[in-house]
């Protein structure tokens, strides 16, 4: 392939007096540059919007917006703050020396301008932009690299739709993660693995570990393609919290939908296992809704982004109480799914006595064929 060659440095001269200005551009060509000319402060301001060059060398006094106010304009500007700027001046006074440092000017050139002193100081402007340029990238790259650890750290936990939403929401300056507990509003689903204790006395330990991780990225997956957060990984069992860290309306329908999900998908994973070890083996769900605290809970040097409250621990009591390929819905879950339910055909309402609950719980199960 050939080799690629540098783009030429670009040079805007800005001057109305058309001579001085074919004199500038002369030496500037011959030293290799490319120059662009512009003859008054309008003209240069619309030629660095256009085609924004690497270097600007005006002159002070001109017609309309002078050497001063084109450099000030281009220097408050964002987009061309790090484009250098050379004034040039017939006024030698110190007070013209202190605007145009006011105004931002990088350096500046007394008329009558010398050759030598011209090109000795464009290369020094050069070098300095380039290095600016090279700094500049770094920094950019290095923030590239950051938000990409962190994309991939939060989509350990989110989908990648939820995982865009979230960043834009800290780009705008809020922050969904908040260091301090806040109360949320969410739906808790904890899916376990019926039947893997057992499973796990007859699986060769070897086994074992990369049985849960096919187990959980057939979970995780559709967690992430409902939207959902997941929160903790134990033993076999997996919480997914809806409704958090952004609001989703329909967090209830999504818990479902995505438990149903879980199950079908888990199927024919789970029909290989019993062929494999004669064992059969299914997901068992729990669902409720309710007020918790979301927040980071642990120590200085580990913290964990998780959800407390009595909606994860009924949800978590209903998934140990659920059959294989089975949803147990809590009462509050239940009022969000009234119309979802009302449609379902294979509905069981039952009265559960769950740990840590004064008297028995309504819940409904939800059967799905897998």
């Amino acid at each position: 392939m050939p080799e690629q060659t540098a783009a030429p440095f670009r040079v805007l001269v800005v001057d109305d007096d058309p001579d001085m200005a074919a004199f500038l551009e002369m030496w500037l060509k011959r030293e290799g540059m490319h120059t662009v000319v512009a003859h008054d402060g309008n003209a240069a301001l619309a030629t660095v919007q256009a085609a924004p060059p690497d270097l600007v060398i005006c002159d002070v006094l001109m017609p309309g917006p002078d050497g001063f106010e084109v450099c000030r304009r281009l220097k408050t500007n964002e987009a061309t703050a790090l484009i250098p700027v050379v004034l040039v001046t017939a006024l030698d006074d110190a007070q013209s020396r202190v605007r145009g440092i006011e105004a931002g000017a990088d350096d500046f050139l007394s008329k009558p301008i010398h050759r030598e002193e011209l090109i000795a100081r464009v290369k020094t402007l050069r070098r300095l932009h380039e290095t600016r340029k090279e700094l500049e990238a770094r920094r950019l790259a290095a923030e590239i690299a950051q938000k990409e650890a962190i994309r991939r750290t939060f989509a350990r936990y989110l989908s990648p739709r939820l995982v865009e939403r979230v960043l834009a929401e800290a780009s705008a300056g809020r922050d969904v993660f908040r260091d301090l507990s806040e109360r949320r509003a969410v739906v808790a689903l904890f899916a376990d693995l019926r039947g893997f204790t057992h499973l796990s006395e007859v699986v060769p330990v070897a086994e074992v570990v990369p049985m849960l991780n096919e187990f959980f990225t057939i979970l995780t997956a559709a967690a992430h393609d409902h939207e959902g957060t997941v929160f903790s990984m134990a033993g076999d069992s997996l919480l997914v919290g809806f409704n958090i860290p952004v609001q989703q309306p329909d967090a209830a329908v999504r818990a479902l939908t995505c438990a149903e999900d879980m199950i079908r998908r888990f199927a024919p994973l789970g029909e290989r296992w019993r062929v494999r070890y004669g064992l059969a083996t299914g997901i068992g769900v729990g669902i409720e809704a309710g007020e918790v605290v979301a927040g980071n809970v642990g120590a200085p040097n580990f913290v964990t982004y998780t959800i407390i409250g009595d909606a994860v621990n009924v949800a978590a009591r209903l998934m140990q109480n659920a059959q294989p390929n089975e949803i147990l819905i809590g009462p509050r879950a239940m009022l969000s799914l009234a119309e979802v339910l009302g449609r379902a055909t294979v509905l069981d309402r039952r009265r559960l006595a769950l740990k840590g609950k004064a008297g028995p719980v309504d819940v409904v199960a939800l059967r799905v064929a897998a």
